[in-house]
């Protein structure tokens, strides 16, 4: 599949949208990780999913529609996981956007 046709797709959630939205300024929202400072190592999926009040296998199937799109970088410190934006993807995908439309 187009990879932005699957990008496209991944931006067709609330969730998923407001995800993208927390990760933008993540101090700001998860201020409260105790692991690190989110802005830098990401923010853990345990967070995520106090913030939108869903099961965490639905925010982890969020998370891998938004990384499978490269919408996400995913780190892995130890057996937690931890969330942050791939700006230049981001940034790719809304100038493919402009272009296209």
């Amino acid at each position: 599949m187009d990879i932005r046709i699957e990008q496209s797709k991944a931006l067709a959630s609330d969730a998923r949208l407001q995800i993208l939205q927390w990760l933008a300024t993540p101090d700001q929202y998860f201020a409260h990780q105790e692991t690190g400072r989110p802005s830098e190592i990401g923010v853990c999926v345990t967070l995520i999913t106090e913030r939108l009040q869903m099961a965490q296998p639905t925010v982890s199937r969020h998370l891998d529609i938004l990384r499978r799109a490269d919408f996400l970088i995913l780190n892995k410190i130890g057996r937690w996981s931890f969330f942050k934006r791939n700006e230049a993807a981001l940034a790719a995908y809304k100038d493919w956007l402009n272009d296209t439309l």
